[in-house]
């Protein structure tokens, strides 16, 4: 499947040419001359990586990386025509991954995209965490035992991505709301043994025995580090 790019940029004949350019190297872009429509585009699809250009009609090309940074976690190439090495300094410290000035080559921007797909992708990987057959990807909020995917509600899957970072950890009720103090408060009202079950019911070869999440009497629980 071909990965998508949003390429940000009020100039048409260079999005024009950098459409074909990357196109014909396998890449989906999409265009958005301003960083509203940009913003708009991401929050309406998925990408993977952005071309943002520093200088737009509506908003500075600052103000857009630091609004995607607030919702979006995706590599960031950042296009300018400006000279000032401040702007490449602030770009990066805000968000930005790399910085091309222009003009530039069409091969140096598919150089630099390349490496921070790939860049993404290694990190998408570590992320992944893996017990025997167990695969919980965090990023793409995932659960999936030997292949399959296993249906959990958030609340469910924030809890076991808390047990699964702590494994070997005897972890109290108490504990774990602490650790999971972003969800919302409705999200206890019912039982944290409760969802235990609903998970292991989803994640165990047999929920009565339990291997992954195990009950420790009048401690909590604890999700175990060795898994088949």
């Amino acid at each position: 499947m071909a990965e998508r790019i949003l390429l940000i940029d009020d100039d048409s004949r260079l999005a024009a040419m950098v459409s074909e350019y990357l196109g014909g190297a396998g890449y989906r872009v999409t265009p958005a001359p301003s960083g509203a429509s940009g913003l708009e585009r991401l929050g309406a699809e998925p990408y993977d990586a952005l071309v943002l250009d520093l200088t737009l009609p509506d908003m500075d090309g600052l103000e857009v990386c630091r609004r995607l940074r607030a919702r979006w976690d995706l590599p960031v190439l950042m296009l300018t025509a400006r000279g000032d090495a401040m702007d490449r300094v602030v770009g990066l410290e805000i968000g930005a991954d790399d910085y091309l000035p222009k003009p530039f080559e069409p091969r140096e921007l598919l150089a630099r995209l390349k490496a921070l797909l790939r860049r993404a992708n290694r990190q998408a990987k570590d992320s992944l965490l893996r017990f025997g057959r167990l695969e919980i990807d965090p990023d793409a909020r995932a659960v999936r035992v030997a292949g399959k995917e296993a249906a959990l509600t958030s609340f469910q899957f924030t809890l076991l991505v808390t047990l699964a970072q702590n494994a070997g950890r005897v972890l109290s009720r108490d504990a774990l709301m602490n650790l999971m103090k972003g969800e919302k408060l409705e999200a206890f009202d019912r039982s944290i043994d409760v969802h235990v079950s609903r998970i292991r019911a989803a994640i165990e070869d047999d929920p009565k025995k339990p291997r992954r999440i195990i009950t420790v009497r009048g401690a909590g629980y604890v999700f175990a580090k060795q898994q088949s």
